[in-house]
């Protein structure tokens, strides 16, 4: 079954650029046009996307407003953002409201359409560039500081994630918040990727989160 595409952005020229760079490849469908997120919300129940691929500034509801609609309307849609955008502020507010992937409008074809692919699969999809905001910004506030060596600086809380889990699950969980695809976890490690999709939901089941983003969210949260 091909990958059901909603494209949500209010430029005609972009939609119609989006539309001739993917309207060939057979293993995706373009179900859907909106050009803005009242009408993207609107269109997700007749055209039932996989991913949504939506702009940030848009009129009447930003990208990030809708997805934190779709997310929790429609939890099975994957957002994949698609923003003129490198600003950590949108980065941060649509991984913490659930966005699956974010790209900047001048990515290359073969970056499109490999994000588009992964976040259809259920990976996330944060460039290299994105996901040093995220660990920047989500992450090393938390490493201690020179001289903080204290027992509760070395150790997760009581209750986090991280104390549940396995020294291999703990190294796929660490990859996953770095933006790795199952693909890139499988080589680093010389395991299959049916070995890490079953570590993930091993993970996930553990951590008593729905899917992916959330135990990212979770993970990075502890």
């Amino acid at each position: 079954m091909p990958i059901r595409l909603l494209i949500a952005d209010d430029h005609a020229v972009v939609r119609k650029g989006i539309r001739t760079l993917l309207e060939d490849e057979t293993d995706i469908q373009i179900v859907g046009e909106a050009t803005d997120g009242d009408e993207a919300i609107d269109l997700i129940p007749s055209v039932r996307p996989d991913v949504l691929l939506l702009d940030i500034t848009m009129p009447r509801m930003s990208g990030i407003d809708v997805t934190r609609v779709v997310s929790r309307q429609f939890p099975q849609v994957r957002i994949l953002i698609f923003s003129m955008h490198h600003n950590a502020d949108y980065i941060l507010s649509a991984v913490q409201n659930g966005a699956a992937g974010y790209l900047q409008k001048d990515t290359n074809e073969e970056e499109i359409l490999r994000a588009v692919r992964m976040v259809a699969t259920g990976d996330l999809y944060y460039p290299s560039a994105a996901s040093s905001v995220i660990i920047r910004h989500l992450v090393l506030p938390n490493v201690p500081k020179p001289g903080e060596t204290g027992e509760s600086q070395r150790n997760p809380p009581p209750g986090s994630i991280w104390t549940k889990l396995t020294p291999r699950e703990e190294q796929i969980l660490t990859c996953l918040t770095e933006g790795m695809s199952s693909r890139e976890i499988a080589d680093r490690f010389d395991i299959s990727a049916n070995t890490v999709a079953n570590q993930r939901a091993s993970i996930i089941r553990k951590a008593g989160v729905k899917n992916t983003v959330e135990l990212i969210r979770l993970a990075l949260k502890k």
